[in-house]
């Protein structure tokens, strides 16, 4: 199985979005898969179901930094690779989806109790996310192969 399909597979089995894209792409640079879920949790819901931005960017932000960040702040070239990756993450995931954040992708704001009510209620959650979890997770795929 692939990381696109781990990422979705995740997502339906109940992670967020964001825990979900993270735990796909996370033991390739060597961090635990458990570790990765607990980091990401509260960024589900665009940011702890704020409707901000989506978890499935965050989480996507989050695993380009393992691949391409940088803990050399001596290195000033190699941190502005990674902020260029995120950029062009950002660019390619807005081209695809109209919007990073969580309230314009699924049309609701989860912000209130009755707006994530009416979203579970909606069945937005499970029938718009995983395309979102898929879309982040391919550019992922994309912008490490040609980066």
């Amino acid at each position: 199985m692939n990381q696109i399909e781990k990422a979705v597979d995740a997502f339906k089995e109940g992670y967020n979005c964001a825990q979900a894209v993270l735990s796909a792409f996370c033991q390739d640079f060597g961090l635990e898969r458990e570790t990765a879920i607990r980091l990401a949790a509260p960024l589900g819901g665009g940011i702890g179901a704020t409707g901000e931005v989506c978890g499935a960017v965050s989480g996507a932000i989050m695993a380009l930094g393992l691949w391409c960040g940088t803990y050399d702040v001596q290195n000033p070239e190699s941190k502005e690779k990674g902020y260029r990756i995120a950029r062009e993450f950002l660019k390619k995931f807005k081209a695809k989806n109209h919007s990073i954040l969580c309230r314009n992708l699924i049309g609701m704001d989860i912000s209130t109790p009755e707006g994530l009510e009416k979203a579970r209620e909606e069945g937005v959650f499970k029938e718009m996310c995983p395309n979102f979890v898929r879309n982040a997770s391919e550019i992922i795929e994309e912008l490490m192969k040609n980066p």
